[in-house]
């Protein structure tokens, strides 16, 4: 029995296995991002407020409460206009608040940043300003060869690089 064996794994091999068919599909994919990143500016022009409050406290004879004045001209801020105040019950306790917040003057169009090269040189004068420099390209460059090896070299402030090599196998 252990002679014939071999040969009936051999005959049953033929028998069993039948041919495959299948399919390779090999993908390769490069690519290289290079960015650099622009100036902004951004500026929040701040009115003027004013304002008072207090307990007895009571507008003086021939007064009046204090307050914001027209501006000048179209791109001044509003000023303030003072209050007369007097005491309502002499002797008594009296609390008194008064504020005022000068406003940003309008900057005419065209004024208040200067960007050169990517650089924030100068900003506008208003209450809240965020600003960012622009990026420097300086050295930022890129490659990918044909083996898939990544070159990245970096360039100034503000600067993005991106290198990627994708090798996909697909067998159906």
């Amino acid at each position: 029995m252990k002679r014939f064996l071999p040969i009936v794994m051999l005959l049953m091999t033929g028998a069993v296995v039948a041919p495959v068919k299948a399919d390779l599909i090999h993908r390769l994919s490069t690519s290289t991002s290079l960015s650099v990143d622009g100036a902004l500016t951004v500026g929040t022009r701040l009115g003027s407020t004013y304002a008072v409050s207090g307990s007895n406290v009571e507008v003086a004879s021939g007064g009046a409460f204090g307050g914001l004045t027209a501006p000048t001209s179209v791109t001044a801020a509003s000023a303030m206009t003072e209050g007369s105040y007097d005491i309502t019950t002499d002797g008594s306790a009296f609390s008194f608040s008064e504020s005022f917040t000068y406003g940003d003057a309008v900057n005419p169009m065209g004024t208040g940043v200067d960007v050169s090269s990517g650089i924030v040189a100068d900003m506008p004068a208003y209450g809240v300003v965020q600003t960012n420099s622009g990026g420097v390209a300086g050295t930022l460059a890129g490659t990918i060869n044909s083996a898939g090896a990544i070159a990245l070299t970096a360039g100034g402030a503000g600067t993005n690089a991106t290198g990627q090599f994708v090798s996909e196998i697909t067998i159906k």
